[in-house]
């Protein structure tokens, strides 16, 4: 069982996709501080000091496959992406804009009908954006503005730290994808509170390290939070929240709707059990925090390294030294 989630996780898409961010990320090493950015890559976004709080910018382009195969839902996650992100920072979004580009107007429809269904499922206004129309490509990309007055980062998972995944298993999966929709079916203030509990964590100063789970899938995520920190952890995959209708392997590779892993100190750890449990949302402790800089996977048989990261690479970011 460890083989095959050591081989399927390092190879998949989700997490292949995210190698080139280095090298990117590298080119723009002398133009991402002007004396304001407290973070720049490597988040789930971007951290500019603003008074006495922070605001926060993220943006997510969505797969060529998810437009042309389903473009509402390519609408409605480009908005949850973005929101996600900004709560997982410990923030509160405050609006969105987007970049479209169309094959024809005719096109646009569904697309815009998902950003609406999203917009209005989490309350986060649509306020502008920039059209380039009759292109030979479709293509959406959407960014977000928020702000926050306490932060929960990438680069803060502190070796001896518990490592939690909270993630709401009731949903399904959304038409073969590798998308767990557990929010499209709830109403909004239900969505939304259980989503404000992350700024609450991070102010009440609960939570130091933490992200989104995204197109990595849970393992994946919690491999780039540990690599950005330059920390290691130790994850039994028994303890992983996970629905029982749906292959272990094939969970471990979804986006779901809500879902974040999260490192605190262990005399936090039930509060923010309790913090989730409140709003019917499973949260557990997976693992703990090391020095070791390997991410080790174990059940109660024995333990394989998923993750080197001495050698190995998610997105190659790490916090500077």
């Amino acid at each position: 069982m460890l083989n095959a989630i050591v081989e399927r996780i390092r190879n998949y898409e989700g997490v292949t996709r995210k190698h080139p961010i280095k090298d990117l990320t590298e080119s723009f090493k002398d133009i991402d501080d002007y004396g304001n950015t407290v973070i720049s890559f490597g988040d789930d976004s971007a951290v500019i000091a603003s008074g006495d709080e922070y605001l926060l910018f993220a943006a997510d382009g969505i797969w060529a496959r998810l437009m042309e195969n389903d473009p509402v839902w390519a609408g409605y996650c480009a908005v949850l992406a973005n929101v996600n992100d900004i709560y997982a920072m410990g923030g509160r979004p405050l609006a969105l804009t987007n970049i479209m580009s169309l094959k024809d107007i005719e096109s646009s429809s569904d697309i815009l009908k998902g950003i609406a269904m999203g917009c209005n499922k989490f309350k986060v206004p649509m306020v502008g954006g920039h059209l380039h129309p009759q292109t030979e490509v479709l293509s959406l990309s959407v960014s977000i503005i928020g702000k926050a007055s306490s932060l929960i980062t990438s680069f803060d998972a502190k070796p001896g730290q518990d490592i939690l995944v909270a993630i709401d298993t009731t949903g399904e999966q959304h038409n073969g994808f590798y998308n767990w929709d557990s929010t499209s079916k709830k109403d909004s203030e239900t969505v939304v509170k259980r989503l404000q509990r992350l700024p609450e964590i991070a102010e009440k100063g609960l939570a130091t390290g933490g992200k989104d789970i995204s197109n990595p899938g849970i393992l994946g995520t919690i491999g780039m939070l540990l690599e950005t920190s330059r920390v290691g952890g130790i994850v039994d995959i028994d303890t992983i929240p996970s629905p029982k209708e749906v292959d272990f392997l094939e969970w471990l590779l979804m986006y779901p709707g809500f879902g974040f892993t999260l490192t605190c100190d262990p005399k936090n750890t039930q509060q923010i059990i309790g913090i989730f449990e409140e709003e019917n949302v499973e949260c557990k402790k997976v693992g703990t925090v090391t020095d070791t800089r390997k991410l080790i996977i174990k059940n109660e048989h024995s333990e394989k390294t998923l993750f080197d990261f001495e050698t190995d690479i998610i997105t190659g970011v790490t916090k500077r030294v």
